[in-house]
């Protein structure tokens, strides 16, 4: 138990190290679908093929995915790839050597990156999670043609975005403009990266402007219902990652219900006894 414990710690805290540029880009709410079983099954096959190939999750084993509903016959016929046995830790095939060699650094383990995320970026994993997925554009500026307004300048390419399908980015700034390096009023800059990365900046002088600095991101979806699809696949992965941080987290609420009922029990009748034993003293 204090092995488990300590090695959730370290993940942690490498998760926390690994993510430690991020931006303060506002988070979307992660719809709940802890207790979603259907929704679990389909984030826990999202999050294997297309997470597992890069990122482990050796706080995990495959048979404890028997807890979403799945028999050990269907874990091995879809989601065992990189071992035989439903025993085995959700590891992967590359060392973090070669990660370093191949992808310019080694990649954080996911299994409790929903619990870190909450300590790192507001009360919820989850959030995060959810926005980082969802916000990811192309950027031909970039070595892997992707950049993320969660985490802007991130080395992760976008994995899913076949599912997501080809979309827009329009910045608009709010800025002090610069003239020889000094102030010169106020400009509107217009940002627009296209669907294949291409940017396209756009200035325009403010006059008499009395507010302060700004800056929206609008995302412009050319498919919009594959758009709409992917999101509803997002919000199964985040459940699944948030499940497999702490895949007891719905038990221990639930026990945590009952222990808060026994307890007011308890003290109504501690309450009651001390007040008919008094009564009798006086």
């Amino acid at each position: 138990m204090i092995k488990k414990l300590i090695g959730a710690v370290a993940l942690m805290l490498t998760c926390t190290a690994a993510f430690a540029a991020e931006s303060t880009y506002p988070l979307d709410r992660a719809p709940n679908r802890l207790s979603d079983m259907a929704s679990l099954q389909n984030g826990a096959k999202l999050f294997v093929n297309h997470c597992l190939n890069c990122h482990s999750a050796v706080s995990l084993r495959y048979n404890k995915l028997a807890d979403l509903g799945l028999t050990d016959a269907q874990i091995k016929e879809n989601l065992l790839f990189t071992t035989d046995k439903v025993g085995e830790l959700m590891k992967i095939a590359m060392t973090p050597a070669d990660q370093k060699a191949w992808l310019g650094t080694a990649t954080p383990d996911l299994s409790v990156i929903a619990r870190a995320k909450s300590i790192n970026a507001g009360p919820s994993g989850s959030d995060y999670i959810y926005t980082y997925l969802r916000t990811f554009y192309r950027d031909a500026s970039r070595p892997t043609g992707w950049n993320n307004l969660v985490f802007p300048s991130v080395g992760m390419p976008h994995v899913m975005w076949a599912d997501q399908g080809p979309r827009e980015l329009t910045t608009v700034a709010m800025q002090e403009a610069r003239k020889d390096g000094k102030p010169a009023g106020w400009e509107r800059v217009t940002t627009v990266h296209d669907a294949n990365g291409y940017t396209t900046v756009k200035r325009e002088p403010v006059a008499n402007y009395t507010g302060h600095a700004t800056t929206e991101n609008r995302f412009k979806a050319l498919d919009p219902a594959k758009a709409q699809a992917y999101d509803r696949d997002v919000a199964d992965l985040t459940a699944f990652m948030t499940w497999m941080a702490e895949p007891n987290q719905q038990q221990r609420k639930t026990l945590g219900v009952y222990v808060l009922l026994f307890l007011t029990l308890f003290l109504i009748i501690a309450w009651r006894l001390n007040a008919s034993f008094w009564k009798h003293v006086r």
